[in-house]
């Protein structure tokens, strides 16, 4: 479409004569289209000039802008290497005066002006430094590189940073570059002699783009944010970065590479070069100590630019100063960096787009967003009209009246319009970010502070933790918080032991602390879990980073179902490059998830059996998504599985689908190479081989300790012949040992049997038939009665119970009733898994009374309440001890019980009861 017929704007003339006879040079202009070229030229010198000097080209080039321009591209593209200077000054002056014209006129939203612009400058470079590096290679000063190599610049590649880099190039802008090369390119023997013409063509690359001659220049550039450059040269290799930033890389540099972009040279080994740089700029864990660097790096600047102070328009910085475009810039990156490593959708290079992505994942407001987006365009027009006036890299509202009327011409307002417009956009930028850096709060300090133990206190400082000036700095700004939240929980002292505990496991503090200062409401949360669960507060004090998942915008939202916890944790792993890094990542994923299920169980937002259910559901997650990952890891190496593959059976509580805090796994693994003898691979082995190796290795991948700690503790003992028999079981054979060997306690386990995870649908099938056919099977009442009344009399003699907390193991305990569920069960044919069934079958088959029934279905519910209670609170019953204030309310909340001492004697009740109507049921009285 014709550029006239997409004007929406003009700006005005401020010296009409001089505009008409710049227009005069473009005679054949419609009405509109002469408006804008005369408010151009009468308001910008530098306009003013390039009208006249390319109007023979603007004439036919404003039929199609767009294309207009991509000739510029393509005569570059085109260039001979002595013609190319030449040739890029003229594309530069062509696309500035077409970009200033589109972007005055409305013909071009800004993020397509300042588009433009960048993608000219992307292919500047590359143009430039490809001709530098054909010139090398002709004369023999790049070994190992031919012809073939000038595309990818034999290896030199080009990282736009900054506004280039985000494809937001401002219109008088310089241009901040990062030059690399692959070092692999070239023979240890060659390196320094490449690295020297590489450094060559680096440098006359720069030259080409930033000398002036009488055609002009084509961009300014500055490569002063490559690594410790006063030092280093002007291009290093990608090994020699990659070190630095590991090492030595600071914030200032991680927020400059959220918008690194290779843009020339061999682009290709720069995309890799960003990719290894990934957990340098996106740091795991949520990363709030950004937010004080960036603090820092802003209050540097002002006072090396002198851009504090209060804000008046002449000469304002628009970059820089108060409310300014870099105010927008950080607030915007500062969040990226705390929650890009955990969001990859916050990885954006735009202003504006991360901007939208903080906004859809929760970190900023919709309002906040759109008003910042806004002001963010409006600056941004602004810095390019002050540049207009006459092509100069100034940011700066001009200080001289006339100066600052050809903007407010440039912007087609009135001149008091614009002053008030700029003075309410900056003073509302800055009101909306400056409290995000800078919150002027002040920590509420307790008007009525117990004495606490002060000895206590007078620790911390030298706990590891708070070993570095700025952990203690931070740390000071919370401590007042701290103690005056702990002084209203119901023991203060007690509380305040249990944090000191909390405080001397953690191996670091600053990011921890920084969390907790911009998210007070966290410090409720920990004062909670260390007054109340010792064993979650020792789990947090060594893995603190699952704090991160409860601001993470989803923590308190519904439960996902089953499968959707499977396909998150599945799509984490296959961005992972490497196994262990999946298996970490497996690590890292369930502990935050069990960590939620812990706090809203410690909260009461879920009561006993849903945190046991959402235990359950993690597990079961981990082990599907984990298994294919280790079979295609193991398959590697040996081939791929033979017959129809493995499946692995959930047994016991996992089974059942209810888990508690501190659960282990008892898994089955069975395999069925359905008559292949051999798996095909670098290393075959045979089939049994391969499946006990297997089974070894997903073992080893749910319970090796690694660097984010292990998954599960996996007990494999309800495998046919126990400890003494193979770990993975033959399909045939499995078969063949239920049918004709197994003890009635083995079909009492199948009762809770599942297939977790399987290669082939059709062996989960079959298992599962098999199952419910082998246990609808006839069963000798007696006899099965009669082995559970020896298996309750081995039990009682192998373990007493540790306190009346333990619940589990015992006469009349949970263990106990889940026996005689799974007896209901099998007496009844049944293939239920869950105790009220399996007593109901007990029922039915007539050797329990409907009230036995009731009575302890009752009991089971509330020991599995007290159970996983006791389990988040200390891990297990033979570590409970006293219960503290705050376990005695957890504990009191999760069972309905009126104090500590009731619930106590109420078990203790249920305890006996339940052991008499079990002897009952068994027909043990008689026997005694």
């Amino acid at each position: 479409m014709r550029f006239s017929d997409r004007i929406t704007r003009s700006p005005r003339p401020m010296a009409p004569d001089l505009g008409a006879e710049a227009a005069a040079a473009l005679p054949d202009m419609p009405p509109e289209l002469r408006e804008v070229i005369v408010g151009a030229a009468a308001s910008s010198p530098f306009l003013n000039g390039l009208i006249r000097g390319h109007a023979a080209w603007l004439e036919g080039a404003l039929d199609d802008p767009e294309a207009a321009v991509v000739a510029e591209y393509e005569a570059i593209r085109e260039a001979s290497p002595d013609a190319l200077n030449s040739v890029l000054r003229r594309a530069k002056a062509r696309i500035a005066l077409m970009t200033a014209l589109a972007d005055l006129a409305g013909v071009w939203r800004l993020e397509t002006v300042t588009g433009t612009l960048s993608d000219f400058a992307a292919l500047a470079c590359d143009a430039a430094l490809q001709a530098e590096i054909a010139a090398l290679i002709r004369r023999g000063k790049l070994p190992g590189q031919g012809e073939d190599d000038v595309a990818s610049a034999a290896g030199l590649f080009v990282l736009a940073m900054g506004k280039m880099g985000a494809g937001e190039l401002n219109y008088s802008s310089d241009i901040d570059l990062i030059c690399l090369f692959d070092e692999s390119r070239y023979d240890p023997d060659d390196y320094h002699e490449a690295r020297q013409s590489l450094v060559r063509a680096t440098r006359n690359m720069c030259a080409r783009l930033s000398d002036r001659t009488a055609e002009g220049y084509v961009f300014r550039t500055d490569l002063r944010l490559r690594p410790d450059p006063s030092v280093t040269p002007v291009c290093m290799s990608m090994a020699a970065a990659e070190t630095y930033y590991e090492s030595l890389g600071r914030t200032w540099e991680r927020a400059a590479y959220i918008k690194a972009h290779p843009c020339a040279g061999d682009t290709e080994a720069g995309a890799r070069f960003i990719t290894a740089l990934r957990p340098f700029i996106w740091r795991r864990h949520l990363d709030f100590a950004a937010i004080q660097d960036a603090h820092d790096m802003r209050l540097r600047i002002r006072e090396n630019k002198g851009t504090g102070g209060a804000l008046t328009l002449s000469g304002h910085d628009m970059k820089l100063g108060r409310g300014g475009i870099r105010e927008i810039e950080f607030f915007t990156q500062t969040r990226q960096l705390i929650a890009g490593g955990r969001d990859e959708s916050l990885r954006l290079r735009g202003t504006v787009p991360g901007l939208r992505a903080l906004t859809v994942a929760g970190w900023v407001t919709e309002d906040v967003s759109d008003r910042l987006a806004d002001h963010y365009r409006a600056h941004r027009e602004i810095e390019h009209r002050i540049q207009m006036v006459h092509d100069a890299q100034t940011h700066k509202l001009p200080t001289n009246p006339e100066e600052f009327t050809r903007v407010a011409c440039l912007t087609g307002m009135d001149e008091a319009d614009l002053r008030a417009d700029l003075l309410r956009r900056l003073n509302e930028v800055h009101e909306l970010t400056e409290g995000f850096f800078a919150p002027d709060v002040s920590p509420v300090t307790p008007t009525a502070t117990p004495e606490f133990d002060t000895s206590i206190c007078r620790r911390w400082p030298r706990y590891p933790a708070l070993r570095s000036q700025r952990a203690q700095q931070i740390f000071e700004r919370l401590r007042p918080e701290m103690l005056a939240r702990l002084a209203r929980t119901a023991r203060p002292e007690e509380a305040l032991v249990a944090l000191d505990g909390f405080m001397a496991g953690l191996p670091a503090g600053v990011q921890l602390f920084a969390l907790f200062e911009a998210n007070p409401q966290l410090i409720d949360l920990l004062i909670d879990i260390v007054g109340t669960s010792p064993a979650l507060a020792g789990y947090l004090s060594r893995n603190a980073g699952v704090f991160d998942a409860v601001i993470g915008g989803d923590f308190f939202t519904d439960w996902p179902a089953k499968a959707t916890l499977a396909a998150d944790l599945t799509a984490r792993l296959e961005l992972e490059p490497d196994y262990e890094a999946r298996l970490d990542t497996a690590r890292r994923w369930a502990r935050e998830w069990r960590f939620r299920v812990g706090v809203h169980h410690l909260r009461g937002l879920i009561d006993g059996y849903e945190a046991g259910t959402q235990y359950a559901d993690i597990a079961d997650a981990v082990i599907t998504a984990l298994f294919p990952v280790v079979t295609d890891h193991f398959a590697a190496k040996h081939g791929t599985p033979p017959g129809r593959g493995a499946a692995v059976l959930g047994m016991g509580s996992l089974g059942l689908g209810r888990l508690n805090a501190a659960s282990d796994l008892d898994l089955i693994v069975i395999y069925d190479p359905d008559g292949v003898e051999n798996s095909e691979g670098r290393r075959p082995l045979p089939a049994r081989t391969y499946y006990a190796r297997l089974t070894q290795a997903m073992i080893t991948a749910l319970t090796a300790p690694m660097a984010e700690g292990r998954l599960y503790e996996v007990d494999m003992r309800l495998r046919p012949s126990g400890n003494q028999g193979p770990v993975a079981t033959s399909w045939a054979s499995f078969r063949d040992y239920q049918e004709t060997q197994a003890w009635v306690w083995e079909h009492l386990a199948l009762t809770r049997a599942r297939v977790i995870a399987a290669h082939d649908a059709g062996l989960r099938d079959d298992i599962e038939a098999f199952r419910q056919k082998l246990l609808r099977q006839p069963q000798d009442r007696d006899k099965v009665l009669q082995e559970v009344s020896e298996m309750r009399a081995r039990i009682a003699e192998a373990r007493a119970p540790a306190s009346v907390w333990d619940v589990k193991t015992g006469a009349g305990r949970l263990q106990d009733i889940e026996l005689i569920a799974q007896a209901g069960a099998l007496t009844a044919g049944l293939a239920v898994p869950d105790v009220p069934g399996g007593l109901q079958g007990a029922v039915e088959t007539g050797w329990l009374s409907p009230e036995a029934s009731v009575a302890m279905a009752e009991a089971a519910a509330l020991y599995w309440s007290v159970h996983a209670a006791v389990a988040l609170l200390a891990g297990s019953a033979r570590d409970m001890g006293e219960p503290g204030q705050g376990a005695a309310d957890f504990l009191c909340r999760a069972t309905g019980a009126e104090t500590v001492d009731d619930l106590a004697a109420r078990l203790e009740d249920a305890y006996r009861d339940t052991a008499r109507r079990i002897a009952t049921a068994l027909g043990e009285d008689e026997q005694e």
